[in-house]
C-alpha cells in the first residue's frame, strides 16, 4: 500500500510528463500533437521562444553573478581579517583560525541556502525564488564592506550564502523545465561558464583595485557585489514561471509533496548516492579553491614579494584556474554528450584527483603551481557543471528544486567542517597538507560516482 505523499509524488510525476513536453528524449516522428498539448522542442537557436531566452539569460546572469560574489572574500580573506582582528601580521593564529570560521560559515550558508530556497522554489515557483536568492546575496555582500569586527563579515557572509546556495538549485530547475532535454549537456557547461565569468570578474575587480586602493582597504571590494541587486527587477519584470511547475501545482490542488518525502520509497536512493558524491567532490573543490590562494601569498612571502604585488599576482593565478574551468566545462559537456552523464563525472573526478596528487604530494614553487598545475585543476572542475542539468531531472517537478538543491549543496557542509578543522588544529604554515586532502576526497568522489543513477524521474514516468 503506497504513502499518500508518494501518490502525490506519482501524480506530480505524470503532471510532469504532460507538461515538460518541450524536453522529450528524441524519438522517432509520430502523427501531428493534438490541439491544446506543448509544441516539439527546438532544435536551432531561431526556434526557442522569448521565455525560453529570458529565463536562460536570468539564469546565467544570476550565475554569473554568483560567481562574482563567490571568491571575494577568497581573494582578500588574509589581509582583511588581519585588519578586522589588528593583527600584527598574517602569522598571527589568529588570522588563520577566524579565516576558518568565515569560511565554514559561508559554506553552512551555502548548505542551508540550497534547502531552503530550493524548498522555496517549489513552493512559490522558480521565478519568484530566483529574485529573491538573488536578492539576499547582493545586499549582504555589500554589507560586508562595512564590517567592523570578524564576526559581523562571517554574519553578513554567512547571509549572502544562503542566496548563493538557493540560486543554483532554482536557475537549474528553471531551465530544465523551460530549455530542450537534448540540450542539456551543452547548456550546463554554458551555465556553469557564467559562475566562472563571474569569478573571472571577481579576480579582475580585486586585481585592479589592488593597484589603487592603499593597503588595509580591501574591504571596499565588496561593494562591487551590491550590482547583482538590479537582476531583480529583471527576472520578476520578465521571467514567468514554467508551465511545468503551473501545471504540477494545480494536478495537486497546491498541496505540495513535503521534504520528507526525498527519504522515502526510491526516491531516497537516489538523494543518498547523489548527496554522496556532491559531498565529496565540493569538499575537495572548496577546500583547494579556499587554501590554495593563501598558499600562494606563503610562497610568495618567502620569496619576499610585496603585499601589493602578492595580491596581483595571486589573482592573476586565481584567474587563470577559472579561465581553464571554462574549457573543463564544455570537455565535460562534451563527454557528457558522447558517453552519457555517470560515466563524464566519473573520468573528471578521476582527472581532478590525479592533479591534485600531482601538484601538493611533492613541494612545488609559486610558478609551477600557479601557471600548469593549478590552471589543470581548474579544467577538471568542469566536472560541476554536470551536475547542473543532472541532479534537477533525477527529482519529481514539486521536489525538484528541493531535492537538487539538498544534494548538491550539503556538500558545503563536508567542506565547512573540513575547513574548519584544518583552521583549529593543522600547524599554521601547513597549507601544503591541507591541499593534499583534496586528492583523496576527489578520488573517493570517483568511486562513489560510479553508483549515481543513470535513469532521470522524467524517463520513470514516461
Amino acid at each position: 500500500m503506497r504513502f499518500a505523499g508518494q501518490i502525490r509524488l506519482e501524480r506530480a510525476g505524470k503532471s510532469c510528463r504532460t507538461a515538460a513536453a518541450p524536453m522529450p528524449d528524441p524519438a522517432p516522428a509520430a502523427a501531428p500533437a493534438p490541439a491544446g498539448s506543448s509544441p516539439p522542442e527546438a532544435t536551432r537557436l531561431r526556434e526557442l521562444s522569448p521565455q525560453q531566452w529570458k529565463s536562460g539569460l536570468a539564469a546565467w546572469l544570476g550565475w554569473l553573478f554568483d560567481g562574482l560574489e563567490l571568491h571575494l572574500y577568497t581573494l582578500v580573506a588574509t589581509p582583511l581579517v588581519v585588519q578586522l582582528l589588528h593583527a600584527a601580521s598574517a602569522a598571527d593564529p589568529a588570522v588563520k583560525e577566524k579565516s576558518a570560521w568565515i569560511q565554514a560559515a559561508f559554506l553552512v550558508g551555502w548548505a542551508l541556502g540550497g534547502a531552503l530556497f530550493g524548498r522555496l522554489g517549489d513552493v512559490l515557483g522558480r521565478s519568484r525564488a530566483l529574485a529573491l536568492t538573488v536578492l539576499t546575496y547582493a545586499c549582504c555582500t555589500g554589507l560586508c564592506a562595512l564590517a567592523q569586527t570578524w564576526w559581523q563579515l562571517m554574519l553578513f557572509r554567512f547571509v549572502a550564502a544562503l542566496g548563493i546556495g538557493g540560486e543554483w538549485a532554482v536557475g537549474a530547475s528553471l531551465l530544465a523545465e523551460t530549455w530542450p532535454r537534448a540540450w542539456r549537456p551543452w547548456l550546463a557547461a554554458v551555465l556553469q561558464t557564467g559562475v566562472n565569468i563571474g569569478i573571472l570578474a571577481g579576480a579582475a575587480v580585486v586585481a585592479l583595485l589592488s593597484l589603487v586602493l592603499p593597503p588595509g582597504q580591501e574591504r571596499w571590494v565588496f561593494l562591487a557585489g551590491v550590482v547583482p541587486a538590479l537582476l531583480v527587477f529583471y527576472i520578476r519584470r520578465h521571467v514567468p514561471e514554467p508551465a511545468t511547475w503551473q501545471r504540477a501545482e494545480e494536478s495537486v490542488h497546491h498541496r505540495n509533496p513535503g521534504a520528507h518525502e526525498l527519504f522515502r520509497g526510491r526516491i531516497v536512493s537516489t538523494t543518498v548516492r547523489t548527496t554522496l558524491v556532491c559531498a565529496l567532490g565540493l569538499s575537495a573543490w572548496w577546500l583547494f579553491m579556499f587554501w590554495h590562494p593563501q598558499y600562494f601569498r606563503q610562497l610568495l612571502a618567502a620569496e619576499g614579494v610585496p603585499t601589493g604585488e602578492m595580491t596581483r599576482l595571486v589573482s592573476i593565478a586565481f584567474f587563470l584556474v577559472n579561465l581553464l574551468a571554462i574549457a573543463g566545462n564544455f570537455f565535460s559537456g562534451w563527454l557528457a554528450h558522447r558517453l552519457g552523464n555517470r560515466p563524464a563525472i566519473v573520468l573528471m573526478f578521476a582527472g581532478l584527483g590525479a592533479v591534485f596528487l600531482g601538484a601538493f604530494a611533492v613541494p612545488r614553487g609559486f610558478a609551477a603551481l600557479a601557471w600548469f598545475w593549478c590552471p589543470l585543476a581548474g579544467f577538471f572542475s568542469g566536472v560541476f557543471g554536470l551536475f547542473t542539468m543532472y541532479l534537477p531531472p533525477l527529482f519529481p517537478t514539486l521536489l525538484r528544486t528541493t531535492g537538487a538543491g539538498f544534494c548538491y549543496n550539503i556538500g558545503r557542509l563536508a567542506a565547512a567542517a573540513a575547513s574548519l578543522l584544518f583552521g583549529l588544529v593543522a600547524p599554521v604554515h601547513d597549507f601544503r597538507g591541507a591541499l593534499l586532502s583534496p586528492a583523496f576526497l576527489a578520488l573517493a568522489a570517483t568511486l562513489a560516482s560510479a553508483w549515481l543513477p543513470t535513469r532521470s524521474h522524467e524517463d520513470e514516468v514516461a
